[in-house]
């Protein structure tokens, strides 16, 4: 009963502040595409022989690279829905445009970092040489809308400094072209080489920047536009990057209500967002107030209903609701029934927000953000 209370109190605390509409407008904003994590069902098993509990975590026992058949099921399921504009659910898709490159990195003795671009990635795995085409035919029909999360979801000098010093847990990942691995000390603390934009040093800030900036250039030259919003990894982010993010064309931010900015004692200063505040080069932040995350939260089983919930109280407060639902959900190239099953949660989604509110418009995350920003100028 308390916590029921206290998720229905955080529920409308997230949409207290910021921008209104009486349009009742779905987003769909998705993380962590065209990133690697765990390579294939065999490598799974052999992490858990070696004793790294990678079945205690949700990223390492399902996220992998979307395999054809994962872009295909979900695409069709997105097609089968219309909006009151005849428009289908399109999922804002933040991607990742490179890798590491395994063979170059360990060919110059761990001396120096080397990536490869995500279409390059695909042709080393079995079932993901059409993924690519598959993406872009996705944006041509509306469905899917890549945004940029970054270069890599790989923390470049934590990776190559504990490779060179040989910290267990680096090379095994490494062994297994995966990104790190989990400690087996302490599994819960997660895998921190996929902290990609967490520094400890000025330097460091500074290379964090330029990856960033260098994910963006990648992104056009993959995608043929640039990306005129960006979700931070791990929702961690410094102020200071803003100015040269909006001079590369960052109009708009993902995010949740709090990120994280690191400082060089190790440890985070928050800063609080709101949907529709701006900073001083007049980038708008939008705010993520609804999640369907059946696979990140424990193989929720009431996922459904905690997310139309979320709707509620958004449309209730007059805000769009900005649903944040990760990869990994969607993935069946580790195990198929996770796929398969969330499919069949998203399918009820979708078919009871059409039921309850029929005049519903699916936008992605740029088109929204623009509506903010002409309505507020």
């Amino acid at each position: 009963m308390i916590t029921a209370l206290r998720q229905h109190a955080a529920r409308y605390a997230r949409n207290i502040r910021g921008w209104r509409t009486h349009r009742k407008i779905v987003v769909i904003e998705s993380d962590d595409w065209g990133s690697i994590r765990m390579p294939s069902r065999k490598v799974y098993e052999q992490c858990l022989k070696a004793g790294y509990r990678v079945d205690n975590n949700p990223y390492e026992s399902y996220d992998s690279l979307a395999s054809e058949d994962d872009l295909e099921l979900l695409f069709d399921l997105l097609n089968g829905y219309k909006d009151k504009n005849g428009n289908a659910p399109v999922i804002t898709a933040n991607i990742l445009p490179a890798n590491p490159d395994f063979e170059e990195i360990e060919a110059n003795g761990f001396q120096k970092y080397h990536y490869e671009l995500v279409t390059e990635t695909f042709k080393q795995y079995p079932q993901h040489s059409r993924c690519f085409e598959l993406w872009k035919k996705g944006k041509e029909t509306g469905i899917f809308f890549p945004q940029s999360h970054g270069r890599e979801h790989l923390n470049v000098s934590l990776f190559m400094q504990d490779l060179y010093h040989g910290k267990e847990e680096a090379l095994f990942g490494f062994n297994h072209n995966m990104p790190g691995s989990i400690p087996k000390e302490n599994p819960d603390q997660g895998n921190k080489y996929v902290v990609s934009l967490e520094y400890g040093n000025p330097t460091d800030k500074e290379e964090k920047l330029s990856i960033v900036l260098e994910g963006l250039r990648l992104f056009e030259t993959l995608m043929g536009y640039h990306s005129k919003s960006f979700i931070p990894p791990n929702y961690i982010w410094s102020p200071d990057f803003d100015e040269q993010m909006a001079t590369a064309g960052v109009q708009f931010y993902q995010g949740q209500k709090k990120l994280k900015e690191p400082r060089f004692n190790g440890s985070l200063r928050l800063h609080s967002h709101y949907l529709g505040d701006n900073n001083e080069f007049d980038q708008i932040n939008l705010m993520r107030n609804c999640f369907f995350e059946p696979t990140l939260f424990g193989r929720e089983v009431h996922a459904v209903d905690k997310c139309l919930k979320d709707v509620q109280t958004a449309f209730r407060m007059k805000k769009p609701a900005i649903i944040s639902t990760h990869r990994l959900n969607y993935v069946g190239f580790i195990d198929e029934r996770n796929r398969d099953q969330n499919l069949t949660k998203l399918t009820r989604l979708l078919t009871r927000i059409l039921k309850w509110w029929p005049d519903v418009e699916f936008l992605n995350s740029v088109q929204l953000g623009n509506v903010i920003a002409a309505e507020s100028e």
